[in-house]
């Protein structure tokens, strides 16, 4: 299957949100000549489409391998986050059918009294999260802090690691890990 290079060119300068003359512009080019490269009316040379592809920038191999018909999913609507937690712990993980991700992204809410369990969590890697709403203590390697809306954290997640909302109202927090735990 060969490609179709004037149809890829349109795609994939749509895609960075430039117009033909803003490529044409920055290519050093005129803009009819990527009208005619994107209309199959002229099949541009491998050092024009180079020139052209350097207004992106891009280089030739990532053009000529970038496939646009599978994009993964960048979206993500608040029905879609599947939860991963327990009945007092929600913990929604965004793209969560995505595959070969290198980190997982959670949406966490905490009902009051809730926590992660008794025993210590830990695994490989790292995270971090932001406090939105309500206070959570957060244990880490014997070391323990009630964080509150705006705080954040960052640690290894080697070490013991524990949540636990203390307040009255329920705790909300986005956070993420590397790698991916869920």
């Amino acid at each position: 299957m060969s490609l179709d290079v004037g149809a890829h060119l349109k795609a994939v300068r749509q895609m960075y949100g430039l117009s033909q003359r803003e490529l044409a512009k920055r290519a050093g080019v005129t803009n009819g000549l990527i009208s005619l490269i994107e209309q199959n009316r002229v099949s541009p040379s491998v050092s024009s489409l180079k020139k052209v592809l350097d207004g992106i920038p891009m280089v030739l191999a990532d053009f000529f391998t970038l496939d646009l018909a599978g994009k993964p999913q960048v979206f993500f609507p608040a029905q879609e986050l599947s939860d991963i937690g327990t009945a007092s712990v929600e913990l929604r993980l965004v793209g969560g059918r995505l595959a070969k991700r290198s980190m997982s992204i959670l949406h966490e809410r905490y009902a009051p009294n809730a926590d992660t369990g008794e025993e210590m969590l830990t695994h490989a890697g790292e995270e971090g999260g932001v406090i939105v709403k309500g206070k959570i203590e957060l244990t880490v390697g014997g070391e323990s802090r009630v964080l509150g809306p705006g705080d954040a954290y960052y640690f290894k997640s080697s070490l013991p690691h524990r949540f636990r909302n203390t307040g009255r109202e329920e705790c909300e927090i986005v956070s993420a890990s590397s790698p991916p735990t869920f």
